[in-house]
């Protein structure tokens, strides 16, 4: 990670952090922690552990994001691609921080159409991150990582230009189509955002290893 991105990375989690401590007060002792399908609630937690769970997994997450690039076996180091990955896990606290403050509104008492924000913004967030995706090198942490790709650089980077194309492709379109009021077709879009990737990888490698290219 890069500087700046550790900086905005910080940002979010003392933000969110912040912002839950502010609010607590307001919240009821007990407050709406799951929603269906249809944006039903249908699980109630105190109003404690809705308040700083997710900041506390944020805590977790960055630390953990700090660590990998120290825990990546030498084959397959991170430093190639140190920016990009900076942008990934900023990109991940920030849809984590969307999650959040969305769940806290409503517990706050704000009529929000739970499902159809959720699925938009985190599709909204995979479609910013198939931005920088074809820019990941192989590693064994961030990125499609099967058998295939791992296997060869060439099955990787071939894959990981097509994944990056679908995801920020998809990924806009179904937060577009999630925010129309459609959120259960939008989640389509993002199981052809993994499965396509995966049996493309498998499709190439299997076909250069035919051609005794690999």
């Amino acid at each position: 990670m890069t500087r700046g991105s550790w900086l905005v990375a910080i940002g979010l989690v003392v933000a969110v952090l912040v912002g839950s401590a502010v609010v607590y007060p307001r919240l009821p002792d007990r407050v709406p922690t799951h929603w269906n399908l249809q944006g039903q609630v249908d699980a109630y937690g105190p109003k404690a552990v809705a308040t700083f769970l997710l900041p506390g997994v944020m805590v977790g997450l960055l630390a953990l994001f700090a660590a990998l690039p120290w825990l990546s076996p030498a084959p397959f180091k991170m430093e190639g691609f140190r920016p990009t990955y900076g942008v990934i896990v900023v990109i991940v606290l920030a849809m984590q921080s969307f999650i959040h403050t969305v769940t806290l509104l409503v517990a706050m008492g704000y009529k929000i159409d739970v499902t159809r924000f959720l699925v938009a913004g985190g599709l909204l967030g995979i479609g910013l991150m198939g931005n920088v995706l074809g820019k990941v090198r192989r590693n064994v942490f961030v990125g499609v990582r099967v058998p295939w790709t791992l296997a060869s650089e060439r099955v990787w980077n071939e894959t990981h230009r097509l994944a990056a194309w679908l995801s920020f492709g998809f990924g806009l379109l179904g937060s577009a189509v999630a925010l129309m009021g459609h959120p259960i077709v939008a989640l389509t879009f993002l199981a052809l955002v993994v499965v396509i990737p995966i049996l493309f990888s498998l499709v190439r490698y299997k076909q250069l290893e035919r051609r005794g290219e690999i």
